[in-house]
């Protein structure tokens, strides 16, 4: 039985798993951002979605990963004050 690394590391001789993985990765990172940025504020979920005039459910998914709305994305990170660079 292969192990969850081996499996992985397997999958990374794929072209479109190498694609699909590093966008993942990406969404992943912001959410992490999201909510550190949020926590680094002292704020709750309900306070920063209040703040953004998102929902908490919204706020929730930002923070998961999960796809969103870009202007949801855009009013949670103007709320945290956080500039978004496009290179």
């Amino acid at each position: 039985m292969k192990t969850f690394r081996r499996k992985i590391k397997d999958k990374l001789n794929d072209p479109k798993f190498v694609t699909a993985f590093e966008k993942e990765k990406k969404q992943i990172e912001l959410a992490i951002k999201i909510a550190e940025a949020r926590e680094k504020a002292g704020l709750s979920q309900i306070q920063l979605a209040k703040k953004a005039q998102v929902t908490q459910q919204q706020l929730s998914k930002i923070e998961n990963g999960a796809n969103c709305n870009i202007v949801t994305f855009i009013k949670v990170c103007d709320a945290l004050n956080l500039h978004l660079h496009v290179a």
